[in-house]
C-alpha cells in the first residue's frame, strides 16, 4: 500500500477517534445530570410543600381566632338573655345564637380538616426527604464513576492526541494539506473504506477502473462521485 495512503488512513483514524472523546463525555456527565435533575425536583416538590404547609397554619390560626370570636359572641348573648323584655328580642336572640353555633361547628371542622392535611403533607415532606437523601448519595456515588471514566477518556484522548502529532511530525504537507481540503466538508468521512465496490462516503459503486486502483493501494484514489479518498480494507478488517 502506498506509505502516504497508509498515513492518511491513520490520520483519520486518529481523527475520528478524537472525535468520539468528546460526546464520550458528555454521555457520562449526562448520566450524572439525570440524577441532579431528580434531586433538583425533589427540593422543588419539599419547597412547595413547605409554602402548602405555612398557608395551612395561617388558615388554622385565622380560623382558632374566629373561632374565639365566635365563643365571645356566645357568651354575650348569654347575657343578653337576661334582659331580654319581649318576645321578638327573644327570637332574634336566639336567631344569632343558632347561627354563631353553626358557625362554629364550621370552624371545627374547617380545623379539624386542616389538621387532617398538614399530617398529609408532613408524611409526604418525610418521604421526599428520604427520597433526597437516597438521590443525594446516588449523585455522590455516581460522581466518583463519573470522574473516573472521564479521567480514563482524557487519558485514551491524550495518548491518541500524541499519537497523532508523532504522525504529523513525520507527513508530507502536501498530502497534509490534500487531506483537510476534504476533511473541511466531509469531516470524520474524509477517508473512507470500499466496501461491495462501493464508496462508503457516498454509498455510490464505483466504476470497475477505479475499483481496481483502489484495491493495487499503489496511488491515492478518490471517490468518482464526491472526491473522498478511497482505500481498500483488508479482509480481517472488513469482517
Amino acid at each position: 500500500m502506498n506509505k502516504y495512503l497508509q498515513d492518511l488512513i491513520k490520520l483519520s483514524k486518529f481523527d475520528t477517534s478524537i472525535s468520539m472523546f468528546e460526546p464520550k463525555i458528555e454521555n457520562e456527565k449526562a448520566k450524572l445530570a439525570t440524577f441532579i435533575e431528580t434531586a433538583e425536583a425533589i427540593k422543588t416538590s419539599i419547597n412547595n410543600i413547605y409554602l402548602e404547609v405555612d398557608e395551612i397554619k395561617s388558615k388554622r390560626t385565622k380560623n382558632n381566632i374566629h373561632l374565639a370570636e365566635l365563643k365571645s359572641k356566645l357568651e354575650d348573648i348569654a347575657k343578653k338573655n337576661k334582659d331580654i323584655q319581649t318576645e321578638k328580642e327573644l327570637k332574634a336572640l336566639q336567631l344569632e345564637e343558632e347561627i354563631a353555633k353553626e358557625q362554629i361547628a364550621f370552624a371545627n371542622e374547617e380545623i379539624n380538616r386542616l389538621d387532617t392535611l398538614a399530617s398529609s403533607k408532613e408524611e409526604e415532606l418525610k418521604e421526599l426527604q428520604v427520597n433526597l437523601t437516597e438521590e443525594e448519595e446516588s449523585i455522590k456515588e455516581i460522581q466518583v464513576a463519573v470522574d473516573s471514566t472521564i479521567e480514563e477518556i482524557n487519558k485514551e484522548r491524550n495518548v491518541v492526541y500524541q499519537e497523532r502529532s508523532e504522525l504529523l511530525e513525520k507527513f508530507d504537507n502536501k498530502i497534509l494539506t490534500f487531506y483537510e481540503k476534504i476533511k473541511r466538508w466531509a469531516k470524520d468521512s474524509a477517508v473512507v473504506p470500499v466496501k461491495k465496490q462501493a464508496c462508503y462516503g457516498c454509498y455510490m459503486k464505483i466504476n470497475d477502473k477505479t475499483y481496481a486502483e483502489v484495491i493495487k493501494s499503489e496511488e491515492i484514489i478518490n471517490c468518482p462521485h464526491c472526491g473522498r479518498i478511497l482505500y481498500k480494507e483488508d479482509e480481517t478488517e472488513e469482517a
